[in-house]
């Protein structure tokens, strides 16, 4: 496995893509796993990194797969994630966080890990 560099663009190629902003506006909305879907298909004129995330997110897609993809970081990403979602362009959905009911107890999970290590 040849290992390379996450952020492989130049960092005016990033600023330029972003149109000079260097964080998302909120944080919140586009954590690691969030699945965003396109809600149209892609326009002519649209920048060509918006046109590749509508492409890619026909179907359901993470945001670190959709950085992946374009091999691009993960801040950029959500940038354009941002214009796309102001835009109406998509819909992003945060999983849904587990109750504590939901959750198995704690007896059975160090029951588990005594088997694991057991083996």
């Amino acid at each position: 496995m040849i290992r390379r560099p996450v952020d492989t663009g130049s960092p005016d190629r990033l600023y330029t893509v972003t149109g000079g902003r260097s964080h998302p506006v909120d944080t919140a909305v586009f954590d690691l796993v969030t699945l965003v879907v396109s809600e149209c298909d892609p326009t002519p004129g649209m920048q060509s990194e918006h046109v590749r995330i509508l492409t890619l997110c026909r179907h359901p897609a993470a945001v670190v797969e959709i950085a992946a993809d374009l091999q691009l970081p993960i801040t950029v990403v959500r940038i354009l994630l941002e214009d796309l979602l102001a835009a109406g362009r998509i819909t992003a959905r945060r999983p849904r966080a587990a109750a504590a009911a939901d959750l198995p107890e704690s007896a059975l999970l160090k029951e588990v890990l005594h088997g694991l290590r057991n083996l």
